[in-house]
């Protein structure tokens, strides 16, 4: 660490999204993993309404549903504060009472309202030093339409794709589906835009599952990604650093499922992860390669989890895509590709906050106002 004084880091975990349970499990390993003689924790629970909560156990308290046993709080997005205040009831209304001072932000969330450049946005008005990707990134990132676009212009090979709005499924599905027909044969799959964890995903095999999928996919997302089924292998790297990144090993994951579903992540103990990845020395190079070059092109920073495809068929490569803030739970890949790439998870959480701190003294260097 670069001082000998505890840093107050707050964890934020939960969430207003499809994956406030996977961030909860996320978020008990990280906290089992800080160093307490490193590090002043400070547990911020968000509801699955969005209300901040404080307070004693917030973790399991949240687990359990109870927000009423915790106290509400904020953070202001006023340069120079850098407090964490609670909301009291008064008799004039409600009060800002100071809770502690931050040094850092470790958001474990995932999903809308923490992934995707939302929190990210507060965070900087607050000038507060967090882990993970800047506004562009995670919201790059994110958006899976948007994010293939990217990719294509910086020649990153990816999936053929169209993104169509829920406004369309509405008004005509069967426009819709004349339009997935022309871009690619069954199966293909239907994704929201913008969530991760495989929440509303779906593999369609026929008109039938189509619609069944895009009508899934559209309550979780204004803009709705359909990409040409590949009958693949599903590999990942993990990738670490702000300006200079480097990237893992590679590792695989062999579902039991037709594909690695939300169930087939956090539910099934059978989907297989192989680590490293039983690939040639000249994949592994090429996969860490794209990964890295991925994860500059959206000017991603602190961490985040690569995915790609090798088509079982051709033997082709595509990037899927780049997960910001990637899982953490025991199970997940992104620290299990450091540990096996030589570092282990507490040394990747000290790294992670110390990214945070250096991408923080870098944007100190940025002057925001001009005089003539």
């Amino acid at each position: 660490m670069t001082t000998d004084k505890k840093l107050r880091l707050g964890v934020i975990f939960g969430g207003r999204s499809g994956e406030h349970e996977v961030s909860l499990a996320s978020a008990r390993s990280v906290l089992d993993a800080l160093d307490p003689h490193k590090y002043e924790i400070t547990q911020i629970g968000i509801s699955k309404t969005g209300q901040w909560l404080v307070g004693e156990n917030v973790w399991e308290v949240l687990l359990d549903g109870r927000a009423e046993d915790l106290t509400s709080a904020t953070l202001l997005p006023i340069p120079g504060r850098s407090v964490l205040y609670t909301i009291q009831p008064h008799e004039t209304g409600e009060i800002l009472q100071s809770l502690t001072s931050l040094d850092v932000v470790f958001p474990v969330l995932h999903g809308t309202f923490g992934e995707d450049g939302t929190l990210q946005g507060l965070l900087e008005m607050a000038d507060l030093a967090y882990v993970g990707a800047g506004v562009l990134g995670s919201s790059v990132g994110m958006d899976k339409g948007v994010f293939k676009d990217v990719m294509l212009a910086n020649d990153i090979p990816v999936v053929e794709s169209v993104i169509v709005l829920r406004r369309e499924i509405e008004n005509d599905i069967e426009v819709i589906v004349n339009r997935v027909e022309e871009l690619a044969p069954y199966p293909v799959f239907v994704k929201p835009a913008n969530m991760g964890s495989s929440v509303g995903v779906s593999k369609c095999k026929n008109v039938l599952s189509l619609k069944e999928g895009l009508r899934d996919a559209a309550r979780y997302d204004r803009r709705i990604l359909v990409e040409r089924g590949v009958n693949a292998r599903e590999i990942e790297l993990s990738v670490l650093g702000n300006d200079a990144p480097r990237a893992s090993i590679p590792g695989e994951i062999c579902p039991t499922a037709e594909f690695y579903s939300y169930e087939a992540k956090y539910h099934d103990n059978n989907s297989e992860l192989l680590i490293p990845a039983p690939v040639s020395p000249e994949q592994t190079a090429y996969l860490q390669e794209i990964a890295v070059r991925a994860y500059k092109a959206i000017d991603c920073a602190g961490m985040a989890r690569v995915d790609f495809m090798i088509d079982k068929d051709t033997g082709n490569i595509y990037l899927n895509e780049v997960n910001t803030i990637p899982g953490f739970t025991p199970i997940s890949m992104y620290p299990k590709l450091w540990s096996a790439s030589g570092l282990p998870y507490p040394d990747l959480i000290d790294e992670l906050v110390n990214l945070a701190l250096e991408r923080r003294a870098d944007r100190d260097q940025t002057e925001w106002g001009f005089d003539f």
